[in-house]
């Protein structure tokens, strides 16, 4: 069995995110998602809602192409992570040039933890390149409109955050 993380804080889940997930279902027959709690971030939603977020988006995926497909909260390096829950690959999302430079010295360092554990990169899809879940953030707490980034529970969820119905 072909089992694939897919690590991130997802505070909160996006399109881009849901895009990734999707592809990603296609090159394993488990996915796990790892959802960071990394605190250092100062998460908007606490880990119970994220996981909640990511559960529920992972769903209709995972009846759709018949891939399990779970949620997993980890704290510990991610390669720790991905032992744990067994994946032979991790599989990381890349919007840009910048999202590369920092993803290189991710592989590089995990290699020489455990060199058994391939990475994937999965560009996202053009239309979704420019999303960010620290931008979709920024622009609900200013008072702007996410609804082309977010599914609508997670919309929903952001504005009562930020009180804005």
């Amino acid at each position: 069995m072909r089992v694939g993380l897919y690590p991130g804080t997802f505070d909160p889940i996006t399109l881009g995110h849901i895009d990734i997930i999707r592809r990603a279902a296609t090159l394993v027959d488990r996915l796990v998602i790892g959802v960071a709690i990394n605190r250092d971030k100062g998460p908007l939603f606490d880990l119970e809602e994220r996981l909640a977020m990511v559960e529920a988006e992972s769903k209709y995926l995972s009846e759709k192409t018949g891939v399990e497909i779970v949620a997993h909260p980890f704290e510990n390096l991610l390669i720790d992570c991905a032992r744990d829950v067994g994946a032979q690959v991790i599989i990381r999302g890349l919007r840009a040039v910048a999202d590369f430079e920092y993803e290189f010295q991710m592989v590089g360092m995990n290699r020489k933890l455990d060199d058994s554990i391939e990475t994937v990169f999965l560009m996202a899809d053009a239309q979704h390149q420019a999303i960010a879940s620290k931008l979709v953030k920024e622009i609900a707490r200013l008072g702007g409109e996410i609804e082309h980034f977010v599914p609508p529970p997670v919309k929903t969820a952001v504005l009562e955050k930020f009180n804005k119905r």
